[in-house]
């Protein structure tokens, strides 16, 4: 097996704990019973209507093409799939450009992406799934469900030798706001972030489940538990926590409780071979900076199904996951959360307590807060267009998605862009949908 070029060596010395059983594919608990899917026009995520009906120009929404052609062009991007979803109807579902890096196939509607980060809304879903049925609890302390977890340590100033006893056990509560205390090692510079795995997606290619445990356990955190909003790999943690409460892997429990009811046909931890022919490529050299560059998420399996990264989708697919959302947890009749439950996932749950670094920032500067697996706007300016209460996630690979409730508008763009542009296209299309808006 692979090990992390950096932690390898230096983790050798520290204690090794037991390993720790995660489950199988699947044991005795059964899962929600699995709904087929409605019938619907090829590739056309939700019922159309015309743009006008709901409140949208249609010349307005011809500068999202015009710009994204225009990038495409210049050899900025190799393509983009934008799909636009308004009071509940499919308003605009456009594929511009090529499907690979090297331009020579064009981009399908139904392209498959790869994720990134924006895997951690649906680790999210699954998990308060669960609590809906009574399996496990926001307050629960992670260690309930991972022992290994337990009695933690935090580091003082990022030193891994010098720690102090964490004020209070990790809840699942943290795992889903970012506030562990357990960070990605890319985010910081400390000897300690020289020893954390960089990101959910290196973790899952060196480690199994248990393994990934296993290290975690061996160091220290980086912050108390409940005091900062620390980015990375806590969703992954979360996603193992649901494996546990479920007795499943998170990739079956999302097909049973989410992919198969909302027809979510392309979506999964791994790309089959019938499929591969849709997936997006980036462009082999970075524009920006030239340095070369790929995406190989879900196309090998992963040690395990992280849930902070490892998931691949479609445009279309993840449009009806939001709009669900938006919906209150419902889509066509299939009920997969409760609205109270979703109420909850998308409100703030960052009070004035906790230090949350990331509103300094582009594009998220500003009043922004953070709920269960999802950004969320507060009042006031943001950095993008919007209202209070909007809420959605970014990929590090090139996608977004934001859902504004008081618009009823559902947003996916879909690009593989893993360089730092992608910083810059959450913004124009955020920019390029709003002015559309006219009613």
């Amino acid at each position: 097996m692979k090990r992390l070029h950096v932690a390898t060596l230096a983790l050798a010395a520290l204690p090794a704990l037991a390993l720790l059983s995660l489950p199988a594919l699947a044991q005795n608990v059964p899962p929600r019973a699995a709904q087929e899917a409605p019938p619907r026009a090829a590739q056309d995520p939700l019922p159309r209507a015309t743009p006008a009906s709901l409140g949208l120009a249609p010349d307005r929404l011809a500068r999202i093409g015009a710009a994204l052609n225009a990038d495409i062009a210049a050899g900025k991007i190799p393509g983009a799939v934008v799909a636009i979803a308004r009071r509940g109807k499919l308003a605009y579902f456009e594929a511009f450009g090529h499907l690979d890096g090297a331009r020579t196939r064009p981009m399908p509607r139904d392209a498959i992406f790869p994720l990134a980060s924006m895997t951690k809304p649906m680790a999210g879903v699954a998990t308060l799934s669960l609590m809906e049925e009574g399996r496990l609890r926001l307050n629960d302390p992670v260690e309930r469900f991972l022992p290994a977890l337990a009695d933690r340590r935090v580091a003082v100033d990022g030193n891994p030798e010098t720690t102090v006893p964490a004020l209070r056990p990790i809840r699942v509560l943290d795992l889903m706001r970012h506030t562990s205390g357990i960070m990605s090692g890319i985010y910081g510079n400390t000897p300690l972030h020289r020893l954390l795995p960089p990101g959910s997606g290196a973790a899952a290619a060196n480690f199994d489940g248990a393994g990934f445990v296993r290290r975690l356990a061996e160091l220290p955190l980086v912050y108390q538990p409940g005091t900062v909003w620390a980015y990375g790999i806590s969703t992954d943690v979360l996603g193992l926590v649901a494996e546990q409460a479920s007795g499943q892997r998170l990739g079956s429990l999302l097909q049973s409780r989410v992919f198969t009811p909302l027809g979510m046909r392309d979506t999964g931890f791994l790309v089959p071979a019938a499929n591969r022919a849709r997936y997006a490529t980036p462009l082999p050299v970075d524009p920006e900076n030239g340095r070369p560059q790929k995406t190989e998420m879900g196309l090998n399996p992963p040690g395990f199904d992280c849930g902070g990264a490892c998931a691949v989708s479609t445009a279309g697919d993840y449009l009806r996951f939001a709009q669900m959302l938006l919906n209150g947890g419902q889509l066509e009749g299939r009920r997969i959360l409760g609205r109270a439950t979703v109420a909850e996932m998308v409100r703030d749950h960052l009070g004035p307590e906790i230090s949350f670094p990331l509103t300094s920032r582009a594009p998220y500067t500003g009043a922004w807060g953070f709920g269960l697996t999802v950004i969320v706007r507060r009042e006031g300016g943001a950095g993008m267009l919007g209202n209070a209460g909007a809420w959605g996630w970014d990929g590090a690979y090139g996608t977004a998605m934001w859902v504004d409730p008081k618009d009823q508008l559902v947003v996916v763009f879909m690009a593989a862009i893993p360089g730092a542009a992608r910083v810059h296209y959450r913004q124009t299309i955020n920019a390029l949908v709003h002015q559309a808006i006219v009613d």
